[in-house]
């Protein structure tokens, strides 16, 4: 069957929290260690992991991580956790995970504008699918591409997270297609394979650096702009 709409998974898929170096400049753990570029990349990792608890947590922050991509609060709460778990004190997590939050620190893939340009001009629907507690959509205006995007499904305000099938469904009702005519592209098995299971098809990128991956989603919707 024809594919007719792509869903994009956000992280890892179209843009990547990249490590910056000036986060950390100032920061160092309780015995004054500064954080080197190991465990700078470890804690970007943590805080970007699609699925798989990163840290052991407290008993009171259960309930938080488990519901983190459908409540700003509790998304802030438990990542805010995350970090202090990872070894940045307390005033300076929560400076850290202001940063994390804000867009404008997020790195799009070379590839995106052409890719989602691409699709939009051969009549094929957008939707942009995320777990997500923040809203990403000024990340996608601030690169120009907002006009290409025809839904965008924030989990927050869903009240659904990948890989419940509710929400590649809700995604392919809202762009008038069938799940059988959809790509869901994403770079978790587990939350964005999730979607083969109503019938779309899936294509899977890895969420390395984006300048490793020039044309990874190039590669992903090869077929569809064929």
């Amino acid at each position: 069957m024809t594919v007719r709409a792509v869903l994009f998974d956000f992280s890892g898929t179209l843009f990547r929290l990249e490590e910056d170096e000036s986060w950390f400049a100032d920061l160092a753990d309780a015995d004054g260690i500064p954080f080197d570029l190991a465990a700078q990349t470890e804690v970007m990792r943590r805080m970007t992991a699609p699925v798989g608890q990163v840290v052991q947590l407290a008993p009171e922050f259960q309930d938080a991580w488990e519901n983190r991509d459908l409540d700003p609060a509790l998304h802030r709460k438990v990542y805010v956790e995350v970090l202090r778990s990872s070894g940045v004190l307390d005033g300076q997590a929560s400076e850290l995970y202001d940063r994390m939050i804000d867009t404008d620190f997020w790195t799009p893939y070379p590839d995106v504008a052409e890719v989602l340009r691409r699709l939009h001009d051969a009549g094929i629907k957008i939707g942009v699918i995320s777990n997500i507690a923040f809203d990403i959509r000024p990340a996608f205006k601030r690169i120009g591409v907002t006009r290409y995007v025809d839904e965008f499904l924030l989990s927050y305000l869903e009240g659904i997270i990948k890989p419940n099938p509710k929400l590649f469904l809700r995604a392919c009702e809202r762009l008038g297609v069938a799940p059988e005519q959809a790509l869901m592209v994403g770079d978790s098995e587990e939350a964005d394979g999730a979607a083969a299971a109503v019938g779309c098809r899936v294509a899977i990128v890895d969420p390395v650096p984006t300048a490793d991956r020039p044309d990874g989603l190039l590669t992903a919707v090869g077929d569809v702009l064929r």
